[in-house]
C-alpha cells in the first residue's frame, strides 16, 4: 500500500543506479545533475571517436570534480567514469565533426555535423557497460527540438533503442532523455532549478559546446568560437533565458 506523502516512483529511483552519457557539453552536464538528484548511484561514460572538438573530453574530469563539490549527496552518488575509444566511428565518418570540412547543410537536408549512427553506437556501448556494471537506467541529452534535426536524437529513435537493448541483452533498460522537448533557454533554466546559481555558473564556465573546439574566447554564455551552429544555438538560448 502506498503511504501518504511518499512519492513511490522517486523512492524507487533513489535505490536504482544509472549511467549518464556525458560528453562534457551543456546538455549532458545538466543531465548528469538531473540524474544525481534521482538515482542512488550515477556513473558516466564518454566516447573518443576522433571528434574535431576533442577538447570536450578534456573538460569532463574537471566538470565531474566540480559537480561533486556542489552537494554532499551528489558527491556520495557520483561513481566511476568510463571512456570508450571509438576511433573506427570517426574513421568511417566523412562529417564536419570528424574532418576539417565546412559546417553547412548537406543535400539530404541534414547538417554536415551529423555523424551517421553515432548515438546508436553510443547507446549500444553504453548498454554493454551498463550490463556489466549492473545499471538499469541510461540517461542522455538528446533533444528532438534542437535545430539540427539529427534523426538519432529523435524520441522515436530513443524508444526504439530502449527496446533493442532490452531485447538484445535480455535485460530491462530504461532510457531517459530529460531534454527531449525543451530548448536551450529551458535547459539553462533547468540547470538553475536543479542546482541553483552555482551549478548554472558551472555550466556556463566549464562545459563545452563549440564544434570547432575553441576555448580561446569567453562570451556571456561560455567559451566558443561564437560562429558555429552549436555556439549560435547556445548564445541564443542564453539570451532568451536571461531576458525571461
Amino acid at each position: 500500500m502506498r503511504r501518504p506523502g511518499i512519492d513511490t516512483a522517486r523512492v524507487t529511483l533513489l535505490t536504482d543506479k544509472a549511467l549518464v552519457l556525458f560528453s562534457g557539453g551543456q546538455d549532458s552536464t545538466v543531465c548528469l545533475a538531473w540524474a544525481l538528484e534521482r538515482f542512488a548511484q550515477v556513473e558516466t561514460i564518454g566516447f573518443a571517436y576522433g571528434q574535431r572538438h576533442v577538447i570536450e573530453l578534456d573538460v569532463r574530469p574537471r566538470i565531474r570534480n566540480k559537480i561533486a563539490g556542489l552537494k554532499a549527496e551528489w558527491s556520495d552518488r557520483l561513481g566511476a567514469d568510463h571512456i570508450v575509444p571509438l576511433a573506427a566511428l570517426g574513421a568511417v565518418s566523412e562529417t564536419a565533426l570528424t574532418r576539417d570540412t565546412a559546417i553547412e547543410m548537406a543535400s539530404n537536408n541534414l547538417p554536415t555535423t551529423f555523424v551517421p549512427g553515432r548515438n546508436l553506437v553510443f547507446f549500444t556501448f553504453a548498454g554493454a557497460v551498463a550490463y556489466r556494471r549492473g545499471l538499469k537506467h541510461l540517461v542522455a541529452g538528446m533533444c528532438e527540438t534542437d535545430y539540427s534535426g539529427y534523426p538519432d536524437c529523435r524520441d522515436d529513435t530513443v524508444k526504439a533503442m530502449q527496446l533493442a537493448l532490452t531485447l538484445g541483452m535480455d535485460r530491462r533498460f530504461v532510457l531517459h532523455t530529460p531534454l527531449m522537448w525543451v530548448d536551450k533557454a529551458a535547459t539553462f533554466a533547468l540547470a538553475r532549478d536543479i542546482g541553483g546559481q552555482t551549478f548554472l555558473d558551472l555550466v556556463v564556465e566549464e562545459t563545452h559546446s563549440c564544434y570547432l573546439g575553441d576555448r580561446s574566447k569567453r562570451h556571456p554564455w561560455g567559451y566558443g568560437c561564437g560562429e558555429c551552429p552549436a555556439c549560435k544555438l547556445r548564445s541564443d538560448g542564453f539570451a532568451r533565458f536571461t531576458a525571461a
